[in-house]
């Protein structure tokens, strides 16, 4: 599938670009402060868990037209505590990259996937504290659906976890 927003190329992701998704995504997790994930990820556990994976239902990315550079990924994956008919998202794009329409325009995507895959329903969880990720899938139309309260990070800070779903 491929698509074109605000100069971004919207495409499925490649076996080839799992060491670029690996670098954007271990400077999120260096960070810290907006993803639940806290270890770094080589390239090929990234491709087998979040990219091209049994686990995966799609992953698409977004490349910037005038660079060619990815700017964001945006993943569907079957989580064992889910139904089948709900996948599992996550979003992740460029420290720099935030507020350019990266999530939206892959969230376009992912959604006509999930929908032609026979999904019924998005679930996306969410720390507490990251309240741009609060923000953008609110905007999506995801709505409220759970809590977990206090799950301890690995500096022992405890943090909810905020679950919301998009009815497909």
């Amino acid at each position: 599938m491929t698509a074109m927003r605000d100069e971004l190329h919207i495409r499925d992701v490649a076996p080839a670009d799992a060491a670029e998704l690996a670098d954007l995504l271990n400077a999120i997790i260096a960070r810290g402060g907006t993803t639940a994930l806290q270890d770094p990820f080589s390239a090929e556990d990234l491709a087998k868990t979040y990219l091209i994976g049994p686990h995966v239902h799609c992953c698409f990315v977004a490349v910037a037209a005038a660079t060619g550079r990815i700017e964001g990924f945006q993943t569907l994956v079957r989580n064992p505590p889910l139904p089948d008919d709900i996948g599992d998202i996550a979003t992740f794009a460029r420290i720099d990259g935030t507020q350019r329409g990266v999530g939206s325009a892959l969230f376009a995507a992912t959604k006509a996937r999930a929908r032609a895959l026979g999904l019924t329903a998005i679930s996306a969880t969410i720390r507490a504290d990251n309240h741009g990720g609060l923000a953008f899938y609110g905007k999506q139309g995801f709505a409220d659906y759970a809590v977990a309260r206090a799950i301890p990070l690995k500096n022992g800070e405890a943090v909810d976890r905020i679950t919301k779903r998009c009815l497909l």
